[in-house]
């Protein structure tokens, strides 16, 4: 009987994830040969195999997502690694401020009551589920569209609390209050932190494994606060007889926890547009008539002075804030027929959007986009000839009616977004899902009647 065909050829290959694949040949048995990992092997008839390598070391795969690393974001070893260095920071101060707390309570003191240990402790707590409830209410809308300057904040707000927990028992009159401030801005930092790790999680899992990503993070996180742990078994001895040595370790971890939240943050490169990356790519393009991509607007992303831009602007507020009669619907639904009506008040720099129940999400960045350039109208700076003018306009006249310029700016921008959106598109931006903040708001009205849509 004939061997087997084709002995020594390749008959087929396998790889895991993005890793090199290894083939199998034929043997003269009619055995099947694999290439061991990372080079060649021929062995004679009846040879067995060198044991396979796996293309991740085990220990790495207990830590990082399945598919590792074309099943998560570019962005993710680098921000994983600084949230590690951060995490680790900020076990050891968490563990000095827990060190500070028990030692105020009274723990290790025989002339301490423990009821009123109790009270102190029952008092911190309501104190911060009160916080937690209030401040999700009042910004929890707010975490996913900056979800990286929330970040940067939840964590340094986290060293403000474990400062104050520190500096309670040098101050015994005040101790209750300092550490229901401090328990007050930790639940902060809990709603903040956990809402924002989620809108992170989101963004680097990218093969619907959000909750594999999640749960590593966590596996992480752990080894890191167990790391802690095992440092502050050894650290607490030398520093518990010494206040002023405490404060200085303290002083060192936090500025060691900001620097390494500082780079985790920055090295996020997140390819939707929120109102600050959108601003920072559309003056880009007014003034140099390109799109700039994902990473350099993240890296020129603001992680501060984000938080409050010099315009105001407000997407899905309801009709009646608006207008107050027919004649005002009709000034800003004449000469166009986008479905967003827009009022720019000029004094205040604001810019008021209502939406259409037919308003997808390129209909908010365009929204969004209009209100931008209307800001961009009282800069100073190169623009394209026609906004050129208007902005000229605005200078020359800044009484002038503002529905006027809102009526010119939808004419410019029939011409001039097709392009701005193309661009977004070809640099790599996601258009079909934004994290700009919109109200729930909803309208319908009548279009001008030239513009009517058969």
């Amino acid at each position: 009987m004939a061997g087997p065909a084709g002995v020594g050829a390749a008959l087929c290959s396998e790889r895991f994830g993005s890793q090199a694949a290894r083939g199998c040949s034929a043997a003269a048995d009619g055995s099947l040969r694999w290439e061991t990992w990372g080079r060649r092997w021929w062995g004679g008839a009846g040879a067995a195999p060198g044991p396979a390598a796996p293309p991740l070391p085990r220990l790495l795969t207990v830590f990082l997502p399945q598919g590792f690393p074309d099943s998560v974001s570019p962005d993710y070893l680098p921000y994983q690694l600084w949230d590690s260095v951060q995490a680790f920071a900020s076990s050891l101060s968490g563990s000095l401020a827990t060190h500070a707390v028990l030692l105020g309570i009274g723990v290790g003191n025989a002339d301490a009551s423990v009821s009123a240990a109790t009270a102190t402790w029952l008092l911190k707590d309501s104190t911060g589920m009160l916080g937690r409830i209030v401040f999700a209410w009042w910004k929890g809308s707010k975490l996913d569209c900056n979800a990286k300057q929330w970040r940067l904040f939840a964590d340094i707000l986290n060293d403000i609390a474990m400062f104050l927990e520190i500096m309670a028992p040098i101050l015994p009159i005040c101790f209750t209050v300092t550490i229901c401030i401090s328990n007050l801005a930790k639940c902060l930092v809990g709603v903040a932190g956990g809402a924002t790790r989620a809108a992170l999680t989101m963004h680097q899992a990218r093969r619907n494994n959000m909750a594999d990503v999640s749960a590593k993070d966590g596996s992480q996180e752990t080894l890191v606060n167990l790391a802690g742990l095992l440092v502050s078994l050894l650290m607490l001895p030398l520093v518990s007889d010494c206040p002023s040595f405490s404060l200085g370790c303290f002083f060192l971890l936090t500025a060691l926890h900001v620097y390494a939240n500082y780079r985790a943050v920055r090295a996020l490169v997140i390819e939707t547009l929120n109102e600050g990356r959108l601003w920072l790519v559309l003056k880009h393009f007014l003034q140099r008539g390109e799109v700039l991509d994902p990473t350099s607007a993240n890296q020129m992303e603001p992680l501060w002075t984000g938080f409050w831009p010099s315009l105001s602007l407000s997407l899905g507020v309801p009709l009646h804030r608006l207008v107050s009669s027919v004649v005002e619907l009709q000034q800003l639904a004449e000469g166009h027929q986008e479905p967003y009506l827009l009022r720019w008040d000029q004094s205040q720099n604001h810019v008021q959007v209502v939406l259409s129940e037919e308003a997808g999400p390129e209909t908010v960045l365009r929204a969004a986009t209009h209100g931008l350039v209307l800001g961009a109208l009282r800069e100073d700076g190169p623009l394209p000839r026609e906004l050129g003018e208007l902005g000229n306009q605005v200078r020359a006249d800044p009484n002038k009616e503002s529905w006027v310029i809102v009526k010119e700016t939808h004419r410019v921008l029939d011409k001039l977004f097709p392009a701005f959106l193309k661009g977004l598109q070809d640099a790599g931006w996601e258009t079909e899902k934004h994290q700009l903040e919109v109200d729930e708001w909803r309208a319908t009205w009548l279009l001008s009647p030239e513009k009517k849509v058969l």
